[in-house]
């Protein structure tokens, strides 16, 4: 808590801070007492975030990462820069490269020449330049370009994210009352490790309190587990039956360009539970686990002192909503 007190009334930029994770970094953020700056595109869609702090403790800026003049104003007099920015699948201007490689790099050369003493870069488990998927190619290309410019900056990497407003257990969850079936890409055999969206914010501020010189965390919760057993765990919660259908993946892949075409064709009016990428299908060719390497070095939620939480004991407070009769499923009349 000392360490924390010592923060108090320093000014932190966190891009990205509205998002999922983002919201959970700017409250964990504002509990440690730094004063928060939420760089977003469209700031009003980030006021929802001052409650979480004092009375202008937290306050929203408008920045798009593709305008060098906008990233500049946003880290104007910040001690410390925060990069959460990332997307799963590209649209229009927002493209792999533009967010994820450049847009990390556009931050990083802002901040250091706004003098900014330090920065975090979350990326992603799966960071390649030689990967198979662009998301995984873009992602190693912007930590390169964050620890070119900062080579203290500590670069995290979760494996999949979970929490309330997750797009993982809760699109799982939508998808059982769209479709009679859940497709099991590969086989659903891909290992997957998934950390509590509070673990990763934690995470962020305890880099802060010790500064990482340049080591690459990566966050995995306590459980590694295949995408089948994942699905066979959202239909025990929601108490749903449904088949699961081993999909191959060239089938896959096949599947994922309809998928894209159709999204185009349908002007975005494919439901997003249903819509599924090539690219997203490649980066199911790997597992997605916290390495070796980053266990016996210590670079893993354990190393920052953050016992993590598993999957099993968040989930049920939020897909309840997915059951038949809601949270009331499992109650019987006496």
């Amino acid at each position: 808590m000392a360490e924390y007190q010592m923060k108090a009334g320093r000014l932190v930029t966190v891009f990205g801070g509205s998002g999922f994770i983002g919201r959970h970094v700017v409250r964990a953020l504002a509990k440690a007492g730094w004063r928060v700056r939420v760089a977003a595109r469209r700031p009003d869609l980030a006021f929802f975030l001052q409650p979480a702090g004092k009375p202008g403790q937290i306050h929203a800026v408008q920045a798009n990462i593709r305008y060098p003049a906008s990233v500049a104003a946003a880290v104007k007099g910040a001690d410390v820069v925060i990069n959460l920015v990332g997307i799963l699948s590209p649209s229009g201007a927002q493209s792999f490269e533009a967010i994820q490689s450049q847009g990390a790099e556009a931050i990083a050369k802002a901040a250091v020449q706004a003098g900014a003493e330090y920065f975090v870069q979350v990326s992603a488990i799966g960071a390649d330049p030689a990967g198979a998927s662009l998301y995984a190619q873009t992602k190693a290309k912007g930590e390169s370009a964050v620890l070119k410019a900062f080579p203290r900056a500590a670069i995290l990497r979760p494996s999949v994210v979970f929490g309330p407003e997750d797009d993982f257990f809760n699109r799982f969850a939508t998808m059982t009352q769209l479709l009679p079936a859940l497709p099991l890409i590969g086989g659903g055999k891909t290992k997957l490790q998934p950390v509590f969206v509070d673990d990763v914010a934690e995470a962020v501020v305890r880099c802060l309190d010790e500064p990482s010189c340049g080591k690459i965390y990566e966050l995995g919760g306590p459980e590694v587990v295949t995408m089948r057993e994942i699905m066979a765990y959202v239909l025990s919660v929601i108490g749903r039956k449904r088949l699961l259908m081993p999909l191959p993946f060239s089938l896959a892949g096949l599947v994922g360009l309809g998928s894209e075409i159709g999204t185009k064709l349908s002007f975005g009016l494919l439901p997003p539970s249903l819509a599924v990428t090539r690219d997203q299908v490649e980066l199911l060719r790997r597992d997605n686990i916290v390495s070796a390497e980053a266990i016996a070095e210590g670079r893993t939620l354990s190393g920052l002192g953050i016992a993590p939480c598993s999957f099993e004991t968040i989930v049920p407070t939020y897909l309840y909503r997915f059951r038949k009769t809601g949270q009331f499923a499992s109650q019987r009349a006496a």
